[in-house]
């Protein structure tokens, strides 16, 4: 029964009508946005140095941008049927899984920063080994090492010859049988990752604008437009982490069941599910652009860095705020600095 549906969603040919033409333009354009702005991010990043936990975790996350930025010309080729049958193959068995490993480990990595701000802002003067640099670092190794671990049989288990005498190559007819069962389970895997994150994320942003709240409180009112950043600035992840990856989310569930032949449907409703996985996915790769925006609004060095690069000013070493210290905590210790909520000395 199982490998009845799985043929008869085989042999559902794909529309390709409007995604072969619409995604290949969305893509290039947002390649050469998200090139442009974390190379930039790169170039800045890394002459900064990892004094902290939350450049460590940054510089993890513009690496990660970076990978998944190089895929998306294969993936423009591959969408447009432009290309010999073995280039798209090859984008199926290695720059696909590439392109999904990446947008995974920024999640992870995203809630990785979560964390870390609710334990730098919330509870500063606690001592937590999670905020020494060299957990951080392994932290994030061991982020990259698992999600690449468990992306490797995705590329070994495609391994059947590319047929497409159409033209049109569906990635899942080069797996196997365990490759179907493998990709099934990694896609309801990276489910409970996205999930987890959120939730993770919802609960350290509470704590966190209640900190916020009570630290606005404490000042009397006396700077109600600093109060409006750093609002700003506590739900600017939540907020592109949502809109970006909820979508996709959403709609990855039930293409992967017609995928695997888990749902039986009809050959229009499986259409109509890929034109919906395929412009969700589209809107979580536009996260590549919106990241540098997190680093603008929460790395002080970061957007003084940026500023004197584009202004070509010279950086001057000397008045730089700690590195180790958020903008946030910067603007709550200028509204409150009788609530002792200044965390310039306080090592990350």
């Amino acid at each position: 029964m199982n490998n009845t549906l799985s043929n008869t969603s085989m042999k559902c040919d794909r529309d390709t009508s409007v995604t072969a033409v619409v995604f290949p333009c969305l893509y290039s354009i947002l390649f050469i946005v998200a090139l442009i702005l974390n190379s930039l991010a790169a170039w800045i990043f890394f002459s900064i140095p990892s004094s902290s936990t939350f450049v460590v975790f940054l510089k993890n996350v513009v690496v990660a941008d970076l990978l998944m930025t190089l895929t998306i010309p294969l993936r423009v080729l591959s969408d447009a049927g432009v290309g010999s049958l073995y280039l798209r193959a090859f984008h199926c068995r290695y720059s696909a899984v590439l392109f999904y490993i990446t947008m995974y480990i920024s999640i992870l990595l995203l809630g990785l920063i979560s964390l870390d701000r609710y334990l730098k802002i919330v509870r500063p003067f606690g001592k937590c080994v999670l905020q020494r640099v060299r957990v951080g670092q392994l932290l994030s190794a061991a982020v990259w090492v698992v999600m690449l671990a468990l992306a490797l049989p995705n590329v070994i288990l495609s391994d059947k010859l590319p047929r497409d005498p159409g033209g049109r190559l569906k990635c899942t007819s080069m797996k196997n049988n365990a490759g179907m069962l493998w990709h099934a389970g990694f896609n309801y895997f990276c489910q409970v990752v996205f999930w987890g994150t959120l939730a993770l994320m919802v609960v350290c942003y509470t704590f966190i604008s209640k900190k916020v709240y009570e630290s606005y409180k404490a000042s009397k009112c006396r700077s109600q437009a600093a109060s409006r950043r750093i609002k700003a600035k506590v739900y600017v992840v939540v907020g592109v982490f949502f809109i970006c990856f909820a979508p996709f989310h959403f709609a990855r569930v039930p293409y992967t069941l017609t995928q695997t032949g888990s749902m039986a449907s009809h050959c229009k409703a499986q259409n109509a599910l890929y034109i919906a996985k395929e412009t969700t996915l589209w809107l979580s790769a536009t996260n590549v652009c919106l990241d540098p925006l997190i680093y603008v609004f929460l790395c002080k060095v970061f957007r003084r860095r940026l500023t004197a690069a584009l202004c070509r000013r010279s950086f001057n070493k000397g008045a730089m705020e700690s590195p180790t210290a958020t903008s946030t905590q910067m603007e709550m210790s200028q509204m409150a600095p009788s609530n002792r909520l200044s965390y310039n000395g306080v090592p990350q």
